[in-house]
């Protein structure tokens, strides 16, 4: 750390912290090697869209993945306008992300503006009054008042832009540290995972483009858990662990999906396409095959499709169940992305 700024947040680096640090180096050496090759304006939308769907997923948008592609195509969907609105708000203010410094008070509240037009009355602006955090119908925590909410923000964006930390380890403290103070009436959640992709993004480009947010949505549950045992410690340092160990997996499934690119024989590639979105058993995908003979599924089809990751079981405790279905699994679905 630096003496030159006033504020210290409340962490400490562990030995499993400096492990992470470590392995997301090693692994984004190699990320960046295949991305450099493989990002193409296309992934790069594709990727993007998948973090909007995940972050506000996460904030309880129920609208799927297709229907944030076809929204930020301009194509008319059936959905709930304000859901509309938060996809379209978040796409503007990812491709606008480039533009900011992330020390900025003011490239702050001109992507909160973005993200939170038409949405809210306060955009732009720090919350006039004081908020809580629930989960549920469970107060879990209540924010700083509002009106020490400026103070607090300008310590923090004083302390992200004089820190001598590593930015994998500033970019979780100023997650952490955003949604304690809560600076906003609403869209904190947004916010303070879009500002550590900033921070990433800023250090190493090519992290702008990484599914974080997706590994994210499918340990939510974690995510608020970590978020409350920093809260009653009175310290980031779980929360830490936690958002290093998500970048540390969304940068291996980059790697791991990369590296097999388009190596999918054309049955694997026909049983991904057959298998889609939805949930198939064996018998609806023989039949959407054009095959009659079970064997010949197994060991051509499914099996090299299972070993590699590309599906999975809906009920992996019971292989054999009468009722069993097959679903792609999230690098299946980024292979399909690119494919379709």
């Amino acid at each position: 750390m630096t003496s030159e700024s006033k504020y210290q947040p409340p962490y400490t680096i562990t030995p499993g912290i400096l492990n992470l640090v470590a392995d997301i180096g090693e692994t984004i050496g190699r990320y960046t090697v295949l991305a450099g090759q493989n990002l193409t304006p296309r992934l790069r939308l594709e990727n993007c869209i998948r973090t909007i769907q995940a972050s506000l997923a996460i904030e309880n948008n129920t609208l799927t993945l297709e229907q944030v592609t076809a929204v930020i195509k301009g194509k008319r969907v059936l959905g709930h306008p304000r859901e509309i609105q938060e996809v379209r708000n978040a796409f503007a203010t990812y491709e606008a992300m480039e533009e900011w410094d992330a020390s900025s008070e003011q490239d702050l509240l001109a992507a909160h503006d973005l993200m939170m037009r038409g949405l809210v009355d306060e955009t732009g602006r720090y919350r006039s009054g004081g908020v809580g955090i629930f989960r549920g119908e469970q107060l879990v925590l209540m924010a700083p008042p509002a009106d020490r909410v400026p103070n607090l923000m300008a310590d923090l964006l004083d302390w992200l832009e004089n820190t001598s930390e590593h930015p994998l380890v500033a970019s979780c403290v100023f997650h952490y540290e955003f949604e304690f103070i809560h600076p906003f009436a609403d869209g904190n959640g947004r916010m303070g995972r879009l500002w550590q992709t900033l921070i990433l993004r800023n250090w190493k480009p090519l992290l702008a483009y990484l599914q974080v947010e997706t590994v994210i949505r499918e340990r939510q549950e974690a995510y608020y858990h970590v978020l409350a045992e920093s809260d009653q410690r009175a310290d980031a340092t779980p929360f830490i662990e936690f958002m290093l160990s998500a970048l540390r997996d969304a940068i291996r499934e980059a790697v791991v999906t990369d590296q097999v690119g388009d190596q999918v024989n054309d049955q694997v590639a026909a049983l991904i396409r057959a298998v889609g979105n939805g949930e198939l058993g064996s018998n609806d995908l023989m039949q959407a095959l054009g095959l009659s003979h079970r064997p010949t599924f197994r060991e051509n089809y499914l099996n090299p499709a299972m070993n590699a990751e590309w599906i999975e079981r809906t009920q992996p405790d019971s292989p054999r169940s009468p009722t069993q279905r097959y679903r792609l699994t999230r690098k299946g679905h980024r292979w399909l992305q690119r494919h379709t």
